[in-house]
C-alpha cells in the first residue's frame, strides 16, 4: 500500500512538533508560479508584567515552572544548567503525559553539571555511558536530560540524564522514530583538551530510562552543529551550522531510521548563483547589496555532495563554499512544517539581514527530493522574514511550527529576549519576554502532543516552563492590532 506524505507524517506519532499543520501561504513552486506576497508587519500587543519577575506574558497566558537547574533527578544526579533545545514526545497509550528531551549547552567542565559543582556524583554514571572526559578525568558536562511530564497536574514525575560527556549541546530536532538528535556546537579535536573529537550529532531515544550509548553520527559531518529537522516522508535530515559564514546541509541516510548506518551529506547551493551570499549584509559589514536575496522570491536550489565530512581541519564549510554552496549568517533553529501544499523546512539565521537582527528562510523540497529526478522539479528557497529592527525580532534562534498556523521564534539577543510568533501573512506578535535579572535567552520552544501547551527553557539559571492559554483568541487579537 502506498502512503502519501501526509499519511506518513500522521502515522509518525512521535514527531510532536511536526504533526500540526503550519498553514503558511504558498506551496511548492516549480515553474515561477505566482504566490501571495507576505507583508511583514508588527502587532501592537503588549505584555503583562510578571509579579515574580521571571516571564512576562501576553494577555491570557500563564506559566508553570516544571524544573530548575540543581534539582535532584531520579538517577541521583542533578539537573544540569544552560537548558537549550528541546522537543516533546507523546507517551504511547497515555495522552495525559509527554516526554521532554532537553539539551544542556555546557562545555568540558561546569559548576552546574549533572555531577555537582565538585563532581562528587560522578560515580553515579557508568564510564561506558560517557562520550568524553576532560583532562582532569571528569566527564564533559554537556548532554541531555529526559523528563516525564504529567499534562494534567503540570508536574515533572521523573527526570534523568540521557546523554553524557558531550560538549555544547545547543539545539537539535525530533525524529519520526521517537528520538532527539542532539547537536554539538563545538569543533574541538582530540588532543590536550579532549580525548575525542567533537562537533557531532547524537541520537537520543525519548524512551530511554538512563544514559544512551553515546554514538556520534559521523556521516552527518563534524562542524558547529546547531539544529536538525527530519522530513518523516523521506527520512532526510536537514542541518544548520552556527557560524557567520555557515552552510545549510541535508543528510540522505542509507537507512531512514538507522542514521548510524551512514549516508550522504550535502550542502545547499542556488542554481542561478554559485557561492551565493544570502546574508544581505551592507557593504560596511562585508556584504554586497547588489546580490541581495529578495523576500518572497523563489530561488531554485541544487545540492552539492560533501567529501571528508569528519573534517579534521574544521574546514567543511570552506570547502563547501568553494564548491558553490550558499552561505548564511549563523544558521540556528530549524522547524519542519506540513502545509496544505506539502512539506516545508524553516530555518533561522541569527545575524542575517541589513540590520543583522535575523532572517528566517523557508525551504520547499522538490517533489523528487533526494532522488536523481530533483532537477526536473528543483527545490526552492524563500526569504520568509527579515528583521528590520528590535520591534520585529532580534537574533532569532530556536523556532517551532505552531498547531495554529504560526511560526514561534525564540530570541537570543543582547538586551530583552522575547518569544515571538509570525502568522502566515507576516503579522509578528509577542508571546513572552524573559524578565529575570539576566534577561537570559529563551530557547527550546516546543508544543505538547495535543498542541495545548508550549514548553520553553530560560537558559540561565536553567528553568523549564509550561505556558498555556487561549492561543486562538490571542492570535485573532494580534491580527486586529497589526
Amino acid at each position: 500500500m502506498h502512503l502519501s506524505r501526509r499519511s506518513l507524517i500522521r502515522s509518525a506519532a512521535s514527531v510532536a512538533i511536526a504533526a500540526p499543520a503550519l498553514q503558511l501561504l504558498g506551496g511548492c513552486v516549480t515553474g515561477g508560479e505566482a504566490r501571495p506576497l507576505v507583508r511583514q508587519r508588527v502587532s501592537a500587543m503588549t505584555l503583562t508584567p510578571d509579579p515574580k519577575g521571571l516571564l512576562d506574558l501576553a494577555p491570557g497566558l500563564s506559566y508553570t515552572v516544571l524544573s530548575r537547574a540543581g534539582d535532584e533527578m531520579a538517577d541521583g544526579l542533578l539537573e544540569p544548567g544552560n537548558h537549550d533545545g528541546m522537543a516533546a514526545f507523546p507517551v504511547e497509550g497515555d495522552p495525559s503525559r509527554c516526554i521532554l528531551v532537553r539539551n544542556h549547552e555546557l562545555g568540558a567542565t561546569s559548576t552546574v553539571s549533572a555531577f555537582g559543582a565538585d563532581y562528587g556524583r560522578v560515580q553515579k554514571i557508568a564510564r561506558e555511558r560517557v562520550y568524553d572526559l576532560a583532562p582532569s578525568g571528569r566527564p564533559f558536562a554537556g548532554g541531555t536530560t529526559t523528563a516525564m511530564v504529567n499534562l494534567t497536574s503540570m508536574r515533572v514525575e521523573r527526570t534523568h540524564l540521557s546523554l553524557a560527556g558531550t560538549a555544547v549541546n545547543c539545539a537539535g530536532g525530533p525524529t519520526p522514530w521517537g528520538s532527539w538528535l542532539s547537536c554539538e556546537e563545538n569543533d574541538m579535536v582530540a588532543g590536550p583538551n579532549a580525548s575525542k573529537s567533537h562537533g557531532f550529532v547524537f541520537d537520543v531515544s525519548a524512551s530511554a530510562k538512563g544514559p544512551v550509548d553515546p554514538v556520534p553520527l559521523r556521516a552527518m559531518g563534524r562542524f558547529d552543529h546547531e539544529a536538525a529537522a527530519v522530513d518523516p516522508a523521506t527520512g532526510i535530515v536537514y542541518l544548520t551550522e552556527d557560524t557567520g559564514d555557515s552552510l545549510f546541509y541535508r543528510f540522505l541516510p542509507a537507512s531512514r531510521d538507522e542514521l548510524a548506518r551512514g549516508g550522504r551529506l550535502q550542502a545547499l547551493a542556488l542554481v542561478e548563483q554559485a557561492g551565493a551570499d544570502t546574508r544581505n549584509w551592507p557593504a560596511d559589514k562585508g556584504g554586497d547589496m547588489s546580490l541581495r536575496i529578495l523576500p518572497n522570491r523563489d530561488y531554485a536550489v541544487r545540492w552539492i555532495d560533501m567529501a571528508d565530512v569528519e573534517a579534521p581541519d574544521g574546514d567543511l564549510r570552506l570547502r563547501g563554499r568553494k564548491a558553490g554552496a550558499a552561505i548564511f549568517a549563523r544558521g540556528e533553529g530549524l522547524a519542519f512544517a506540513l502545509e496544505p501544499q506539502g512539506a516545508a523546512i524553516y530555518f533561522a539565521c541569527t545575524s542575517g539581514g541589513p540590520a543583522q537582527m535575523g532572517q528566517i528562510f523557508r525551504y520547499i523540497p522538490s517533489r523528487y527530493e533526494g532522488t536523481s529526478r530533483e532537477s526536473d522539479a528543483p527545490a526552492h528557497l524563500v526569504l520568509f522574514a527579515e528583521s528590520g529592527g528590535q520591534s520585529d525580532f532580534e537574533k532569532c534562534d530556536n523556532i517551532v511550527a505552531s498547531p495554529r498556523g504560526d511560526l514561534i521564534v525564540c530570541e537570543d539577543g543582547g538586551g530583552d529576549n522575547y518569544v515571538r510568533a509570525i502568522t502566515p501573512d507576516g503579522v509578528i506578535y509577542t508571546l513572552a519576554r524573559s524578565a529575570g535579572p539576566e534577561k537570559s535567552e529563551i530557547c527550546g520552544a516546543c508544543f505538547s502532543p495535543d498542541g495545548g501547551t508550549l514548553f520553553i527553557n530560560i537558559q540561565r539559571p536553567g528553568i523549564t516552563l509550561a505556558i498555556a492559554g487561549p492561543w486562538d483568541q490571542l492570535r485573532t487579537q494580534a491580527r486586529l492590532l497589526a
